[in-house]
């Protein structure tokens, strides 16, 4: 018998995204359908409960999967050093069709090697690119550097029903946010007014639209290329109420002259130094969700630096919850704090 999670099938993505990217999901056995539910091994319960309430734990007999030689460290053992395998990286995120991997310094000499075995392992997969730098600027971007495939870095995302044109080199993006970008659209309620400050090529707007009866979605970008490709999305996806706006949020959220009932701060670096700014597009009972980065068991200090910035403007809030929503670096957590004005 084998621990799985039960859930309704229409749910079946965004939860096997979260068990993916929370290391959770067993890929040693097959998923079991039926007509209304599907039954995911895990590994392990790590509060899976609490972050679907829809989802039922079960012990059921599952088939395990026929081993073949089809992962990277088969298809490379015979080809890299000892050493080398053990500094070869096995997950990656893939955006559309674009790979993106972590080279090790230790491994660039063989760097081609493995990007041509992510071309065969992966059917979907059209280009290799690997990190050549670390996310900078108030962009929020990151230099890629070709390896394999195609010779492109732009691509089209497709998740929770809508797609996602962008550039990953010009363009601030992350498919690990899948799963959270759900959760928050989850929460939107008919006729919503919701604004996304830093929107980049609004994913956020495009989920929202495209999953709730929000009334109107507002997005700010700063990235002249995020706005480009954002504003690209919303016809793509042929979404009529989004509104997309190139610039700074200090100058643009006050010229809005307009209340939210939402307000998304996808910011985790820095969002606390706009909380002052979103404030002005705030009224009684407007939901925030907050991000930042916060060590494993400091989690309080989001918390804390909300109510400052409330008792500095003379608010009121109250935390409604507290979600981890990614691994940033080791026992360092993406956070997102959901709370509102009261």
């Amino acid at each position: 018998m084998v621990i799985c999670v039960k859930v309704p099938l229409k749910r079946a993505q965004e939860v096997k995204c979260f068990l993916v990217e929370q290391g959770i999901f067993h890929p040693d056995y097959a998923v079991k359908k039926t007509k209304t539910h599907i039954y995911f091994p895990i590994s392990r319960k790590s509060g899976i409960n609490k972050q679907f309430g829809f989802a039922e734990l079960a012990d059921v007999k599952l088939l395990p999967k026929a081993r073949k030689k089809t992962d990277m460290r088969s298809l490379v053992t015979n080809k890299l050093t000892k050493k080398e395998l053990a500094h070869l990286r096995r997950a990656y995120d893939i955006t559309g069709s674009i790979a993106i991997l972590e080279i090790p310094p230790e491994l660039e000499k063989k760097e081609k090697l493995v990007a041509e075995t992510i071309l065969q392992l992966q059917k979907n997969v059209e280009t290799v690119v690997k990190k050549a730098g670390i996310h900078s600027s108030d962009y929020r971007i990151q230099p890629m550097q070709y390896l394999a495939g195609v010779d492109t870095k732009e691509t089209v995302h497709k998740e929770h029903g809508v797609l996602l044109k962008l550039d990953v080199e010009n363009v601030y993006f992350s498919p690990r946010l899948s799963t959270e970008r759900k959760r928050v659209a989850d929460q939107v309620r008919p006729g919503e007014s919701v604004l996304v400050m830093f929107s980049g090529c609004a994913p956020y707007p495009c989920v929202i639209a495209k999953n709730t009866k929000a009334k109107e979605i507002y997005g700010i970008e700063l990235n002249p290329f995020g706005h480009k490709y954002g504003t690209e999305n919303i016809k793509l996806n042929k979404i009529r109420n989004v509104a997309l706006f190139e610039g700074d949020v200090r100058e643009l959220v006050p010229a809005l002259k307009k209340k939210f009932d939402r307000i998304i701060m996808p910011l985790p670096k820095s969002a606390g130094d706009f909380l002052d700014i979103a404030f002005m597009a705030a009224k009684k009972g407007t939901v925030f969700n907050f991000y930042a980065f916060e060590e494993e068991g400091k989690f309080d200090n989001a918390r804390q630096r909300i109510r400052k910035a409330c008792n500095k403007n003379n608010l009121k809030c109250r935390i409604l919850r507290t979600v981890k929503c990614g691994q940033h670096a080791p026992r360092v957590f993406r956070i997102c704090v959901d709370f509102n004005i009261v």
